[in-house]
């Protein structure tokens, strides 16, 4: 990384707290660039490449918070650290869904500032190299969807949109968002279904989900985070805000998954403390700062809630008695959250009673304290607590990659297994095609014998003894010769059909152009006296088996010319055309055509749209005319109507065709 990208704005108007820092990050390795007011700080956004801003609340010609709006408006991915000696916890969860990475109270502790910036640093710098991926927006309201996908995708996320829980339900199995935004309020399953469902799918349970609402109901945020949901919003609010709202929840998850990869013993903490006692609160703050933790202090469960959704901490202190909701029921609530659930939590009471630890252990605490004015004890216990976390994290994070190993080997396995059975069966393969190659040699030869007989001895009495014939004996004669003729074409025809199935495909640089006259040039052989009026397109050139390409070209003009055998002025072309992008390459008449309601039937074998006694044929040309282009990778149709003739369309695959005029 350059220096430039290293570079670190600090914003304070406290002479003593920009010389502080400086001080600190310069010698961390950082350079810095000192402001005091938010006009200088603007000046210096626009002229200097940030790797972090540390920004104060209060500046004396600004709100610090509106000032960082105007930053994530023009540098969304910037880490932003906030400072301030604000203790109010609505002012630090508004700086932290306006789009703040971390809110540091004052006074500071400067080893904890540092590691902090060193970690936003590196989280951002991973982020600018990380693709991003789909954030699932379901709502039933379409023009809600279309909003929030116009929003989304100027920002530069993906995104896919559901009217239902049950849709959206679908598509995240499918795609595996990034995040999801879901409405609360939805035809048939309602969006606290919704996200309860994506917490018990094992795929599904860390993906972030933000609830929207639009109703008015007071118990929605708190039905929400029960269901599991990371962020609540209510509709009534700006988009921007919604859209801050989603990049924290995001922001939240990659620290989540940076920390619980990168973590050790030494690096920052984050202690919340609940109490409703501002005494007992200011005591164990500056005991934890004292020994480098960050404290982050409410006043109530419901604060501490409202904390938690905003900020993730790494030990919550608990107090057992307060006013609204107790700690027992902010305990269960915390404990019920699929991302809180595993933070060390551990209750405090001035009660000395063994009834009073065992309910809270119940409800779900780590670990029960009775209060004292000696410290040691309980920040002995909070340390064992962080331990005991990090070291769970370490053995899930070995237990996955031992499980994605084995899961990786199994695969592995289970491709050669596959490959194994394949080869197995091409050997089976080989073997049947063998034995029907040789069994269709048999049939043809066994079934040619008794046929040339039937044709010869029937015109041997013809020949021999028509006189003694009347007329009808010899009408029946000729009609026994026709029809052992036409079961010999149609052996000779599912002979051809059945090795074409079988043949080596053998491409090479084949001209259609030729290829068709010559088909054309053979046909006029057989009737010299038709006279019909040929077009071949010259210069049409394809990557194909010659033989093969013959075989479809002769069965497609030969269609053409028989059509055309009662038309007037009858006319034959070859040519191509584009097609959907590809290249097709097409043979017309205007003969007798056929009716499109039938045209799925003209590939299948023995299939005929005309009687024979209009038109000969055994109904196996075009289907193996389908065989020969299925197998070379490429499609085959027909357009037509009665009376008006006929188009035959194929492709061949478009990389290994062209056209050359």
């Amino acid at each position: 990384m350059n220096a430039m990208a290293q570079t670190v704005l600090i914003v304070d108007d406290s002479l003593t707290v920009r010389m502080d820092l400086a001080q600190a990050f310069e010698s961390a390795g950082f350079e810095i660039i000192l402001c005091s007011t938010a006009a200088d700080t603007r000046a210096a956004i626009k002229r200097e490449v940030c790797a972090l801003v540390v920004l104060d609340v209060v500046l004396p010609d600004a709100d610090g918070i509106e000032l960082l709006k105007e930053i994530r408006s023009s540098l969304p991915d910037i880490p932003v650290m906030l400072l301030s000696s604000e203790a109010e916890v609505q002012d630090r969860i508004r700086g932290l869904k306006t789009g703040a990475n971390e809110y540091v109270g004052k006074p500071y502790d400067t080893s904890y500032v540092l590691s902090r910036a060193h970690q936003l640093v590196r989280q951002s710098e991973s982020a600018m190299i990380l693709p991003r991926n789909t954030v699932l927006v379901i709502d039933d309201s379409p023009t809600f969807r279309e909003t929030m996908r116009d929003l989304l995708q100027s920002r530069g996320y993906k995104v896919a949109l559901a009217e239902s829980g049950e849709e959206g339900l679908r598509i995240a199995a499918d795609i595996r968002p990034l995040a999801i935004l879901v409405d609360n309020v939805l035809p048939g399953i309602d969006g606290g279904t919704v996200v309860r469902r994506i917490r018990f799918d094992a795929a599904l349970r860390a993906t972030p989900c933000l609830m929207l609402t639009g109703s008015e109901d007071k118990g929605a945020e708190l039905r929400a985070f029960d269901a599991g949901a990371d962020g609540f919003v209510r509709k009534e609010e700006d988009i921007d805000s919604i859209l801050a709202r989603l990049t924290a929840v995001l922001r939240r998850t990659e620290e989540q998954v940076e920390q619980a990869t990168t973590a050790s013993l030494s690096g920052p903490k984050k202690i919340l403390a609940v109490d409703d006692s501002a005494t007992y609160l200011h005591e164990l703050s500056d005991e934890l700062v004292g020994e480098g933790y960050d404290v982050v202090v409410a006043h109530s469960g419901k604060e501490a809630l409202e904390m938690l959704a905003a900020q993730k901490v790494d030990c919550i202190l608990l107090d057992v008695i307060m006013p609204d909701m107790g700690g027992k029921e902010t305990c269960r609530r915390i404990k019920a959250t699929p991302l809180l659930r595993d933070t060390p939590l551990v209750m405090l009471t001035s009660l000395d009673e063994r009834e009073a630890m065992i309910d809270g252990l119940v409800t779900g605490a780590d670990d029960y304290i009775s209060k004292s004015s000696d410290f040691e004890v309980l920040k002995a216990r909070v340390r064992a607590q962080i331990r005991r976390r990090q070291f769970e994290d370490e053995n899930r994070r070995i237990r996955n990659e031992l499980l994605q190993k084995e899961l990786d080997a199994a695969a592995a396995r289970a491709a050669r297994e596959v490959a194994e059975a394949r080869a197995a069966m091409v050997d089976v393969l080989e073997r049947k095609n063998s034995e029907l190659e040789a069994f269709s040699y048999s049939v043809s030869h066994d079934l040619r014998a008794p046929l040339r007989g039937i044709d010869g001895f029937s015109q041997a009495l013809l020949e021999d003894y028509s006189d003694q014939l009347d007329p009808k004996a010899r009408d029946y004669l000729n009609r026994v010769r026709a029809a052992a003729q036409r079961m010999g074409e149609l052996i000779d025809d599912l002979l051809q059909l059945s090795q074409i199935g079988r043949a080596e495909i053998k491409p090479e640089q084949v001209d259609l152009s030729s290829l068709a006259r010559a088909a054309v040039a053979d046909q006029k052989k057989h009737e010299p006296e038709r006279q019909i009026d040929v077009h071949v397109q010259e210069g049409v050139n394809a990557q194909a088996d010659n033989r093969l390409m013959r075989v479809v070209f002769d069965n497609l003009l030969g269609n053409a010319w028989k059509f055309t055998a009662k038309t007037a002025s009858a006319r034959v072309e070859f040519g191509t055309t584009i097609r959907e992008g590809d290249v097709a390459y097409f043979i017309r008449d205007n003969g007798a055509g056929f009716d499109m309601a039938y045209a799925d039937k003209l590939f299948r074998p023995f299939q005929r749209l005309h009687s024979e006694s209009d038109f000969r044929g055994t109904g196996i040309g075009l289907a193996t005319v389908h065989r020969i282009i299925d197998r070379h990778g490429g499609r085959v149709w027909a357009e037509g109507a009665v009376g008006r003739g006929a188009g035959f369309y194929f492709t061949l695959p478009s990389e290994r065709s062209g056209v050359h005029r």
